[in-house]
């Protein structure tokens, strides 16, 4: 989707500050130090109603399927149970929506220029990063 395209991977091009969000999502301390790790891969797919999102790192692979605007269960990266709903946004981007435990996490993708902006918002914190194309 994004703005017309059916299928994108792309690799990270930013270093990661989750060092500033990570505390605030009750994340230990071992999963922050992965951070040093390489750059995660993103591959975002559409076939019809269904979006796939898939997230690959050295050391873990997450995948989540969905239609855009229903709600579903999704077990995060880093374990979390959450209620989960992803919409388009009038300017093209995806809005990703998290809520666990009484708390929200924001994930907007947007293209920018040809490169994926991705922002983490939990609370007044924001985490940006950036993907180019594979």
């Amino acid at each position: 989707m994004l703005n017309g395209l059916n299928s994108c991977t792309s690799q990270s091009s930013t270093p990661s500050d989750v060092d500033i969000n990570m505390p605030v999502k009750d994340v230990d301390i071992t999963r922050r130090d992965l951070k040093c790790l390489p750059k995660p891969r993103l591959t975002i797919r559409t076939k019809g109603v269904w979006m796939k999102i898939k997230m690959e790192n050295p050391v873990k692979k997450t995948e989540i399927s969905f239609k855009l605007g229903q709600e579903f269960e999704e077990i995060t990266a880093d374990n979390r149970k959450t209620k989960s709903i992803v919409t388009m946004e009038k300017d093209g981007s995806l809005l990703h929506v998290q809520i666990w435990l009484g708390k929200k996490t924001l994930i907007r993708r947007r293209l920018v220029y040809g490169t994926m902006v991705e922002e983490l918002i939990i609370g007044s914190a924001i985490s940006k990063r950036q993907y180019k194309r594979a």
